[in-house]
């Protein structure tokens, strides 16, 4: 009498299901083999199996594989670099500016016109600046001497009723513009510490100021001068960004939600 073994008893995991035609040619119409028949169902198991994926696997091995090893490769793929990230317009065409902390040294009334005062202000440079401003519906005299400000330094010189203006302070104002006031550097900034906008990571990164010459072809100062302002707190900002020295942020004396100019 033949002895039997049952096909569940074979211990491969997916012996049946791998083989499933070895099997059919073994014993068609059977649940069970005999061990005669089980060795010529093994060799030819084999021969249908060689080089086939572990039986002990999904019966989609190499597909799961090749799609675990894009997953894997996706992972751990560098993410795009700072380089690549969008761009900010309007902060990119503010690092072009020269704005600059300054110290006027003497103020007077422009001779030619009654609406302009007349500035040296020392900048950081050998010599100060002469600036022209129309302060003087906003400002006292004697407020301006010795005042820390503001400068905006590369614009190109404008002749301002017979004076040479070399820059421009800048101010905050209310929307009626009747209420202006100079912006105050930080204390413990001196004449031509640059100003720039954001945190510190963005002072190492600021480029070097454009010449005068391209501030007015490409708009530079028109581009950015809308984006200016006071905040709640009277804290100078662009959009967001913080404007600022090493020193800390610039300020508006009292005016919230100023605009900059």
């Amino acid at each position: 009498m033949a002895t039997t073994i049952g096909l569940r008893s074979i211990s491969s995991c997916s012996l049946f299901r791998a083989g499933k035609a070895a099997a059919v040619a073994v014993a068609p119409s059977s649940n069970s083999i005999t061990f005669r028949s089980l060795s010529r169902y093994h060799s030819l198991l084999h021969r249908r199996l060689r080089g086939a994926p572990s039986f002990c696997t999904s019966p989609n091995a190499d597909a799961e594989a090749s799609a675990a090893a894009a997953a894997a490769t996706t992972a751990v793929a560098p993410s795009e670099s700072s380089d690549d990230q969008p761009k900010d317009p309007i902060k990119d065409a503010a690092n072009m500016l020269d704005i600059r902390v300054g110290r006027i040294i003497k103020a007077w009334r422009h001779e030619e016109a009654d609406s302009l005062y007349v500035e040296e202000v020392d900048v950081g440079e050998p010599e100060p600046r002469t600036i022209c401003s129309g302060l003087v519906k906003y400002v006292p005299l004697e407020q301006l001497q010795d005042a820390k400000v503001v400068v905006l330094a590369n614009l190109k010189p404008r002749n301002m009723r017979g004076v040479k203006s070399s820059g421009m302070l800048m101010a905050a104002s209310d929307a009626s513009h009747e209420n202006v006031e100079l912006l105050v550097p930080p204390e413990g900034s001196v004449p031509g510490d640059r100003i720039w906008f954001g945190n510190e990571d963005d002072k190492e990164n600021q480029p070097e100021p454009t010449t005068p010459n391209q501030v007015q072809k490409k708009k530079v100062w028109e581009t950015v001068q809308p984006h200016l302002k006071t905040n709640a707190s009277c804290i100078a900002l662009l959009g967001e960004h913080l404007m600022r020295t090493s020193a800390g942020a610039v300020l508006s004396k009292s005016l919230k939600n100023a605009n900059i100019s």
